[in-house]
């Protein structure tokens, strides 16, 4: 089966048990990638944060790498809080906390800071409106340095912000409307919000993904767009996102595990009559407020470390 998910730790996963898989099949147990270890170009660094949440680091360091996760070479963070959907408040406050200190470590503040804000998806449609949901928090400041003057301050950024809609609504290539606006407003960095799909169904709402690699609008539910990256938008990309759909074929999948004969005419069936499902939990309108919040939080205390410290 043909697994959809934008989450480079599931691909990690995914690339383990195949590894594993193959060496049972070779008369042997091949193990994979080992937590806090290197192996095929793939470094993994876990640890604790606290109040249920937990960081896993993964970067891919070589062609090798890219090509066992199917991701390209750089740092993927992944930040997992449980807890949100139970709308456990200490959780939600320590997520922002080191979704912060995880920026931090991508995005060095200085007093000539210069960032664009991108926030991806379609606001008309509640699992997609992550970025747009987001984006409207953070604390726009670019016209406070024009009405002053200004070319630097200690205490905070100058951020510009969009929310440049899908293509089905504006007609054009989300990819070509960020790098339009980057081309105007020249920034240093270029922070992107979008919604993601999983693979695995308890990662639905309860995770967080930092990546220096850009992003691919739509990829995980197979509706490829134009990238947003380094190269096409002219600065460096850093992308924030949060799984809220999951393909339905992956979770019947799952549920007939055992059962592979059911699984196989499962998976004919879909392919025969192409039911192509994309499923989100049903409280995802008041999940895009919380992980819009934690988001904001995180890049405003990021960018602005003088007014939220």
């Amino acid at each position: 089966m043909k697994y959809r998910t934008d989450l480079a730790i599931e691909r990690m996963e995914m690339a383990v048990s195949k590894a594993d898989d193959s060496g049972d099949k070779a008369g042997g147990k091949r193990e994979g990638s080992p937590a806090g270890g290197e192996a095929d170009g793939i470094s993994v660094e876990k640890e604790e944060c606290g109040d249920g949440v937990s960081v896993t680091r993964i970067e891919i360091t070589s062609l090798a790498g890219e090509a066992r996760l199917e991701k390209p070479m750089g740092n993927y963070i992944t930040i997992e809080a449980e807890g949100i959907t139970e709308g456990a408040e200490e959780t939600k406050e320590k997520a922002g906390q080191v979704i912060a200190g995880e920026l931090s470590r991508l995005i060095k503040f200085h007093s000539r800071l210069k960032v664009l804000v991108a926030g991806l998806g379609n606001a008309m449609v509640t699992p997609d409106s992550l970025g747009p949901a987001a984006v409207s928090k953070i604390r726009v400041t670019n016209h406070l340095f024009e009405m002053f003057g200004a070319d630097e301050d200690d205490e905070m950024s100058r951020v510009s912000c969009i929310a440049p809609g899908v293509t089905a609504t504006t007609g054009m290539e989300t990819a070509e409307i960020v790098a339009e606006i980057a081309r105007l407003v020249r920034p240093e960095v270029v922070i992107v919000i979008d919604s993601l799909a999983a693979r695995d169904i308890q990662r639905l709402n309860t995770t967080v993904q930092i990546t220096d690699t850009g992003i691919s609008p739509g990829a995980g539910t197979g509706n490829h767009r134009t990238g947003i990256d380094e190269k096409t938008v002219g600065a460096r990309v850093v992308a924030i996102g949060v799984p809220t759909v999951i393909d339905i074929t992956t979770v019947i999948g799952d549920a007939l595990a055992d059962n592979v004969e059911n699984v196989e005419k499962m998976e004919r069936y879909m392919e025969e009559y192409d039911r192509q499902m994309i499923v989100t939990s049903t409280d995802i309108d008041m999940l895009i407020k919380d992980f819009s919040d934690i988001i904001a939080n995180g890049i405003n205390k990021t960018l602005h470390p003088g007014i939220y410290s």
